[in-house]
């Protein structure tokens, strides 16, 4: 959608647009100066799970981050508010709140937001954030021999779909609730002490979409071990029930033609593979020297980090093994 835009704005003519439309990444980042850089980014959707103040702190958290995904920092947030007339304000209260508290966390602040009237609740930010123009980690950057680390558990697109069809039990939804609220700030900050070549987020497009625009745009092929991934509470269990949202089906359409799977790799396997995450864990690719201590790293703040496979010389392919 946004190609036909491209001839408009080309690059040769906005050299301080350092990353924008010429590649697919996690935000837009525009030079200042030799030290500063603006990070600018927009998300928002309908309410993933039931409590209202803990689907304002999800969103608010998904939004934050692809600046944390960029190697930034926030510093301020619009909220974008869609809200149906006749549903109770006190609801939108409680999602705006859940927002704020974790723009707060994040050492950032509200600054404004607009709102429109819709059939059904949606609610996100427009995030903007700085980082050194030296230090933007980019989707592209990934060197044959680094080995790829993720930070969070995956499944969260399968607990709350269960969830929208009153099956998913408590404890998996506290489990799903917790992680997609937990940014990616302590991730992102302590990724940059190490040597990391490329950084992303893990969403929509699941672990194997953003893995093959990482790879990709790395002219890398991506070794995944499946055996290696960390799941929620749940997840297995209800993907044997083949309960998965939508773009599960349309993320597996469009990416499986760069996916090798092993013979050991079941259908459940990759369905939950191209399962669409809500505010998931950072994909990092780190020099193999420091892929140990970086991982110690992030498990001592708590963090579900595990080096999950490797990139290899090659042009976008991801080769998923299972023991």
């Amino acid at each position: 959608m946004l190609r036909p835009l491209k001839g408009l704005f080309p690059a040769q003519d906005y050299t301080a647009l350092l990353v924008g439309l010429d590649a697919p990444d996690d935000a837009a980042v525009y030079r200042l100066d030799e030290d500063r850089a603006i990070i600018s980014t927009v998300d928002f959707f309908p309410p993933v799970v039931d409590d209202p103040y803990a689907f304002g702190a999800i969103a608010a958290a998904n939004a934050l981050s692809d600046v944390y995904a960029m190697g930034g920092d926030p510093l301020m947030a619009i909220n974008l508010v869609a809200f149906p007339d006749g549903l109770d304000m006190s609801i939108l209260t409680e999602i705006l709140r859940g927002g704020a508290d974790k723009v707060k966390e994040a050492g950032a602040v509200i600054a404004g937001g607009h709102t429109v009237t819709d059939k059904e609740p949606k609610y996100g930010l427009a995030v903007t954030g700085t980082v050194n123009p030296e230090n933007i980690l980019a989707k592209g950057g990934a060197k044959p021999g680094d080995y790829l680390i993720l930070t969070k558990a995956l499944g969260t697109g399968t607990i709350t779909t269960a969830l929208k069809r009153g099956i998913a039990q408590d404890d998996h939804v506290a489990a799903a609730i917790e992680s997609m609220s937990r940014l990616n700030r302590d991730a992102s900050r302590i990724a940059r002490g190490f040597t990391v070549h490329a950084m992303t987020d893990i969403t929509g497009y699941s672990l194997l979409g953003h893995g093959h625009e990482m790879a990709h745009l790395s002219a890398a092929d991506f070794e995944i071990q499946f055996d290696a991934l960390q799941w929620l509470p749940g997840a297995r269990n209800y993907a044997e029930q083949e309960i998965f949202p939508g773009g599960m089906s349309r993320n597996r359409e469009y990416f499986e033609k760069w996916v090798r799977a092993g013979e050991k790799v079941s259908d459940i396997d990759l369905d939950l593979l191209y399962d669409p995450q809500t505010s998931g864990g950072l994909l990092i690719a780190v020099a193999p020297e420091d892929a140990a201590a970086l991982v110690a790293a992030l498990q001592a703040v708590g963090e579900t980090a595990e080096i999950i496979g490797r990139a290899l010389a090659g042009s976008g392919v991801l080769r998923v093994q299972k023991n």
